[in-house]
């Protein structure tokens, strides 16, 4: 049957980080076992439980595991703190929790422990921006377990399970990656499984027993080789041999397979063309490496997933939605702590792992991806707050080295932050006499930048140059005030423009005048009228009903009709999940019952508020759906901030919550989402690039995770739309765009978590409120304007408030109230995206450039920048090393395999020695 022997690979692998199974069970068990035969092999993921269990272990141990690693037998593969989800996690937080994994696994095992492939088995699709990310981390080869079903049958049928990943339409070869699909899942072949909790039988090689069984389960083994062997293109397969929970008696699969692996290679003498033996993954990928063959290419990625006809595994893009803005939130905190500092030079990193280490573990292709039990989502969040009052105290830190002037007059008042303000409340400073108002730029350019502060009396507003600010105060909307579990007496709010420095902060001084009539800017309000919100940029139009008419880019001359605009629903179709077709729509799964959306009122009305700083229409459709649409003078995008919940299933039927925005942009059946927060792709609705794609669920077959932008666009016009967390959307219609922004379901859709998606607080369903930025931009103008305003909203500026007992007289003698650790200003096009101080003399930097090729006629181009200029408040540079993304190797001692494609097509670099050298 065979001319050449099938060499097949096994390797050993537990997912143990759910349910009942404890990961150090596993390791105990696995290390003990290892060192009973050195033939034996095993590879190990997660770092955050690796990490959890070596702290607990004995010198003896460490030392044990220290020589299994150093002898390539115990091997990390991926070495992140997690395996993470592809579709809702945004690419700084991809790269934080690897290098946090991979600077553990450096510090304590050096070179030998570093991660050369990457092992994403159980993720529920995956982004080509992951493949470019890992490419660049240094990584040889990336194997994964889910594709869509139609994808692998073809694959498997054309021998094309292994391939190129061309991981980025930018970076070229380095970032291509050799990629391989899994055969059996993640699972052993069937009856070959030895765990405990599997029911299939053990070999039994006496011959002198009735039940001996040699020969049927060697032959078994031979049987599903060659079966395995028909989908792959080389004489070299591999198999895996653990599974969830498995490996807690490690002794059972280990002594199993030393005796598989030798009655069935002894088989050779007989004919066999079958060779086993103990693998690992960097292993398999350097011998496929050796077989010197050219290889199949991908340029797309493998979103939307279907395991089914019915099943697309498409809700989880939106599934836990304040979750996903949480983990974000969280992130924005993160990076701004760590600049913070850096920049101060206090050293307190070891106080900011709290929060890095919380936010690793919700990258968690389980956690960010909502797919998990409320109380682990719960523990999600209660791990994220406890990192961020950890952060606050770094926070308080900083600004006591950073804010004192020249008088070195030491804080006297605590700097903290106030989470709840996207429902206007700020606890601690209400009623108080003054208060200060820090904001903190996180970019390395000048911003500007609204600032909403709720208040329960009036006060006038100092900037950092002693005016008075013109501030706008305005009544908070009862839209806001009646959100269960605000507690807040605020009834009003100051809204006005502040200018920050880049990378640096700015305080604002709110000093109460009781009895002083205090002069206000002319607010004008109407309510349910025909309304124009216009600055001198652009130009929105409502009707008397509340319906979105136009949006008009005065500055182009450019002019979007809406047909409707508006929170629609889809019904989740509620099935017994016992067949394809009975497909529950789930946490995981979205399907909704038909195709057909439906308004989530027929009704609605409008109020508009109109002051010179900005112009608002509050549209409320019902009692549990609104959004306030506003345009701020001088800014070229249009906020809308959506307001969602409690969603009703009283009736038992579950809601799918969208935001749809209508309009007559011929955009031909495509529309476009981006990777993780960087590349953007090209989407066709109902189409595949890489097969022909039988359409079957018309909705949810189209939908694709979006993490900062979607857009539609014909030939004169591109509408984009930003978000501030990720979400599921498409474009089901020409000239539409569709977003998932909230999902509450009634039924399961068993596929792991066994509870209905129904999130609800303080009784009642939850509510969960967000934003979307409108552009309206010609094609070919629109990235400088999404590019930048992407990076704006992740990287927002961070307020902190005080309650200084002092007049602002004193206070501005003794602190600095504005402040910027750049000497000149950075490029437009360049962005920083990582400033850690690793110690008091080291600091970790990555900037990137992150426009597109060809996107932009002058950002698109490289630029070059002085990192000096970064650091000129911190000293003079006198050591730089370029390090791979995972910062955990020197980039001039990366050497990567080289592969060749059936394209003809290298992915060998070379290097000028100036590029990887030290500086």
């Amino acid at each position: 049957m065979y001319n050449y022997i099938c060499r097949v690979h096994i390797f050993f692998l537990a997912r143990n980080d759910i349910q009942h199974a404890s990961v150090q069970y596993i390791l105990d068990s696995v290390i003990e076992e290892l060192v009973q035969n050195p033939e034996r092999r095993f590879i190990y993921v997660e770092i955050a439980f690796f990490w959890r269990w070596w702290n607990q272990q004995s010198n003896d141990t460490r030392n044990i595991v220290k020589d299994l690693v150093n002898a390539g037998r115990l091997e990390f593969i991926s070495g992140g703190w997690c395996m993470h989800d592809e579709a809702t996690t945004y690419y700084n937080s991809i790269i934080d929790q690897h290098t946090l994994g991979a600077e553990f696994l450096r510090d304590q095992f050096g070179e030998c422990a570093r991660p050369k492939i990457g092992w994403q088995i159980d993720p529920f699709g995956h982004s080509r921006e992951v493949a470019s990310l890992f490419a660049q981390m240094g990584f040889d080869g990336l194997f994964f377990a889910r594709a869509d079903y139609q994808d692998s049958d073809l694959r498997n049928s054309t021998k094309t399970m292994e391939m190129i990943w061309k991981g980025s339409a930018n970076l070229g070869r380095q970032s291509w990656l050799f990629t391989g699909l899994l055969a059996d899942f993640y699972d052993p072949p069937d009856s070959l499984c030895f765990d405990r909790s599997c029911g299939d039988q053990p070999i039994i090689d006496d011959p002198s027993l009735n039940d001996y069984n040699v020969p049927e389960r060697v032959q078994t083994f031979i049987d599903a080789a060659h079966d395995q062997a028909y989908g792959f293109a080389t004489n070299h397969i591999m198999m895996t041999m653990g599974s969830d929970f498995h490996y807690e008696n490690a002794n059972l699969w280990f002594k199993n397979l030393d005796k598989l692996i030798k009655y069935v290679n002894a088989q050779q003498t007989n004919g066999s063309d079958v060779n086993v033996f103990y693998s690992t993954p960097s292993c398999y990928v350097y011998a496929l490496n050796k077989v010197d063959r050219a290889w199949t290419s991908k340029t797309d990625d493998f979103f939307p997933l279907g395991d089914t006809p019915h099943g697309f595994w498409t809700g989880y893009f939106t599934s836990r939605a304040a979750l996903k803005r949480y983990e974000r939130h969280s992130n924005n905190i993160l990076q701004a702590t760590r600049q913070l500092n850096a920049l101060s030079q206090i050293n307190l990193r070891n106080d900011i792992f709290y929060l890095s280490e919380a936010m690793g573990i919700v990258q968690h292709h389980d956690a960010i991806s909502g797919t998990e039990k409320q109380n682990v989502a719960d523990d999600y969040a209660q791990r994220l707050s406890e990192g961020i009052d950890k952060a606050a105290d770094v926070i308080n830190n900083a600004y006591a080295k950073l804010l004192p002037n020249e008088s070195k007059v030491p804080m006297n008042a605590t700097q903290f932050l106030c989470q709840y303000s996207n429902i206007s409340e700020c606890l601690p400073i209400e009623g108080q006499k003054q208060f200060t108002l820090t904001l903190w730029n996180p970019t390395i350019h000048p911003i500007i930048y609204h600032v909403r502060v709720p208040v329960t009396k009036e006060y006038l507003i100092r900037d950092p140059m002693g005016s008075i600010v013109s501030a706008e105060y305005v009544p908070i909307s009862t839209i806001t005030r009646n959100i269960p579990g605000r507690k807040s007496s605020a009834q009003n709010q100051y809204i006005f423009t502040t200018s920050l420095p880049a990378l640096g902060f700015s305080t604002y001084y709110f000093e109460a005048k009781i009895g002083e009539k205090i002069k206000k800017q002319k607010t004008t309000t109407t309510r349910n009228e025909a309304c124009i919100l216009e600055n001198e940029y652009i130009r929105v139009e409502f009707d008397d009903h509340g319906n979105l008419q136009q949006i008009l880019n005065l500055e182009k001359g450019i002019a979007v009709p809406f047909t409707a605009q508006g929170f629609y629903w889809y019904t989740s179709f509620a099935g017994n999940n016992s067949r394809p077709e009975f497909q529950s729509s789930g946490a995981y799964v979205f399907r909704p019952l038909t195709s057909k959306i439906q308004p989530v009122s027929t009704t609605r009305t409008i109020t508009c508020t109109k002051t010179e700083t900005v112009q608002s229409a509050l549209i409320v459709f019902n009692a549990w759906a609104s959004q306030e649409v506003s345009l701020f003078h001088g800014m070229r995008t249009v906020e809308i901030e959506w307001t969602v919940g409690p969603v009703p299933i009283d009736d038992n039927v579950g809601k799918e919550i969208i935001i749809r925005y209508d309009t007559d942009i011929e955009s031909a059946s495509k529309y476009y989402t981006d990777a993780n927060g960087r590349e953007v792709l090209e989407r066709i609705r109902n189409y595949r690039p890489t097969w022909n794609y039988s359409i079957v669920e018309n909705v949810s077959g189209n939908y694709n995770p979006i993490n900062s932008r979607i857009w539609i666009k014909d030939n004169k016009r591109q509408l984009t739309v930003l978000i501030d967390r990720s979400e599921g959307g498409a474009s089901i219609l020409d000239g539409s765009i569709e977003i998932m922004v909230h999902r509450r379901i009634a039924h399961d859709d068993s596929l792991g978590i066994n509870e209905p998606l129904n999130e609800t607080a303080f009784g009642e369903g939850l509510v969960v409120r967000g934003k979307h930025f409108l552009i309206l931009e010609s094609p070919e103008n629109s990235s400088r304007i999404h590019r930048v305003g992407a990076q704006q909203l992740f990287m927002h500026p961070i307020a902190t408030y005080a309650l200084p007992q002092t007049s602002y007289a004193n206070y501005s003698k003794a602190y600095h109230q504005t402040w910027s650790a750049l000497s000149e200003s950075m490029p437009l096009n360049v962005h920083l995206l990582t400033l850690d101080q690793l110690n008091p003399k080291q600091f970790l930097i990555r900037v990137e450039h992150y426009f597109e090729l060809n996107e932009d006629d002058i950002y698109s181009h490289p630029v070059e920048v002085d990192l000096q200029a970064f650091f000129k408040s911190l000293g003079t540079i006198t050591d730089l090393t370029e390090l791979t993304l995972g910062a955990n190797m020197p980039l001039s001692q990366l050497h990567r395999l080289d592969w060749r494609t059936t394209d003809k097509e290298s992915s060998h670099i070379d290097m000028p020695s100036e590029f990887c050298s030290d500086q």
